[in-house]
């Protein structure tokens, strides 16, 4: 049990020294972890991303709980959760410190000017993975070799639903859930 923790420490506190932009900056590290350590699956990432999306607090530190939690119990999901955070509470800390007298020198502003669109990168990869999960059907197209099974037209047009209603109608974000549960519902996905 103590080289679980070990591990789920080392590797939360890893994931938030570097995914930089938060809790969706995540995403391709706990997809990497589904593939490297074998806590969770594809699909159970899928789920803990719709229940944190859904939940309040940050996705990313919802989700470090609930892979820790599946991994190593409850002291896993705090240990997860925990590690997770320590390094922005260290990484703050120090940046107070010292912010006020960098804070116009050209090198710090380089650095925050490139973070941005790696930032930006980070979150667009993690997307692209939800979507790969939630509209694709690989595997499906893997068994039957046709083009037409590779999209769960179903979920395409929710998707396709959901952002116009999204970009058009700034409601909070949980009406959009709720719309999307219902539909999920309705259509039976």
């Amino acid at each position: 049990m103590i080289g679980i923790l070990f591990e789920l420490f080392y590797t939360f506190a890893k994931i938030g020294l570097f995914a930089i932009g938060g809790g969706l900056a995540t995403l391709p590290f706990l997809q990497e972890l589904v593939e490297t350590k074998g806590w969770y699956t594809t699909e159970m990432l899928a789920n803990m991303i719709a229940v944190s999306e859904s939940t309040p607090g940050p996705i990313g530190i919802n989700m470090a709980t609930y892979a820790g939690f599946h991994a190593g119990g409850i002291v896993g999901g705090i240990v997860a959760t925990l590690s997770l955070v320590l390094p922005s509470i260290v990484i703050c800390i120090l940046v107070a410190k010292v912010l006020d007298r960098f804070n116009d020198n050209k090198y710090v502003q380089s650095v925050f000017s490139i973070i941005k669109p790696v930032v930006v990168g980070l979150i667009g990869a993690a997307g692209y993975q939800i979507f790969k999960i939630s509209v694709l059907r690989m595997e499906l197209y893997q068994e039957t070799g046709l083009m037409s099974s590779i999209l769960s037209w179903k979920a395409a047009i929710l998707f396709v639903a959901l952002f116009i209603l999204v970009m058009k109608w700034k409601k909070h974000p949980i009406v959009f859930i709720a719309i999307g549960a219902v539909a999920g519902i309705v259509l039976k996905m």
